[in-house]
């Protein structure tokens, strides 16, 4: 398919337009997540969408008796399980001797089985407009509408404006936890603020590609970007390019294959960014590291040989 006829058709336009949102979005919030070395954060916040999303259309069908798959509802449901899961981990580390590792295994594990559990319940159940709920597990990008597209652009728009809002914050307790007490920041609410973004970046996308792949969207750009730049800022842009352009690209391609997942094929252009990045970048990459090392290695082997000659 050549990008006129792509882009002449309504629903290829929410899919590529939708993907790219999220991927702008996880993009520029996912460097706070990478540089606390908290990797899997992400993994544990996709996880535990799924019940906020199962328990937000429980909340809407029989309390509200609206419908249950509004994109808006979902993603408050997804948000504030999913900024309980990340601040659960965070706090069985504070209070215990157990590892942040394990304690992201241990949430991630029990939420995505509550979830599991409700996914059931509601699949089984006599519950109207329950068809297609269970994209949020695997994802299905071509359900994506222009009101869910809307949505995610103003949910995905005010992460983006607290982070801006905060940045010194967050800035400051990313790279220097110990630092940001004694300035007199409040950690917790810090903490809380930031891990609210990055659950918003994380469930925007959960039901177009699925709570499997959304941990791609948020670290994969990052570490590619992470090649290139420094600074924060300079992170954070490229970052945010790299999700965009990597999740349209992908986009496109899986239209134009044809029967191709979208999340899939976006993830491996992200992956494809990413290898690009470690091959080629000039101050980072491979090749470079390796050319400094043989460097390294033969001005080395000129020392010893002239401190042998010496003597």
């Amino acid at each position: 398919m050549n990008p006129i006829e792509f882009f002449d058709t309504h629903t290829f336009r929410m899919v590529f337009f939708g993907t790219a949102v999220i991927g702008l979005v996880a993009g520029a919030l996912g460097p706070f997540v990478y540089l606390r070395k908290q990797a899997m954060m992400s993994d544990v916040i996709s996880h535990a969408a799924l019940p906020g999303a199962m328990l937000a259309f429980l909340s809407a069908v029989l309390v509200f008796g609206t419908d249950g798959r509004n994109m808006l509802g979902l993603i408050v449901g997804a948000v504030v399980v999913g900024t309980v899961a990340a601040l659960a981990a965070n706090a069985i580390v504070r209070v215990s001797k157990i590892a942040i590792d394990t304690a992201m295994a241990v949430v991630l594990t029990f939420f995505f089985g509550a979830g599991m559990l409700l996914l059931n319940v509601i699949t089984n159940g006599p519950f109207p407009g329950k068809g297609g709920i269970q994209d949020y597990l695997f994802g299905n990008a071509s359900v994506i509408t222009q009101a869910d597209l809307v949505t995610s652009v103003s949910v995905g728009g005010v992460a983006l404006v607290i982070t801006a809002v905060f940045w010194k914050e967050f800035a400051v307790r990313t790279f220097d936890a110990d630092l940001a007490v004694v300035l007199g920041f409040r950690a917790r609410t810090i903490d809380t603020l930031l891990f609210v973004t990055i659950v918003i970046a994380t469930v925007i996308g959960v039901k177009a590609v699925g709570l499997v792949l959304m941990v791609a969207f948020v670290i994969t750009p990052p570490a590619a970007a992470r090649q290139w730049v420094s600074s924060l800022r300079g992170l954070v842009a490229l970052s945010a390019a790299f999700g965009a352009v990597g999740s349209g690209v992908g986009a496109y391609l899986s239209v134009s294959w044809g029967g191709v997942p979208t999340g899939p094929v976006i993830v491996l252009s992200l992956f494809a960014i990413l290898l690009f990045s470690l091959l080629f970048a000039p101050k980072r990459s491979v090749f470079t590291r390796a050319r400094a090392r043989r460097r390294a290695r033969f001005a080395l082997r000129e020392s010893l040989m002239q401190a042998g000659g010496a003597r």
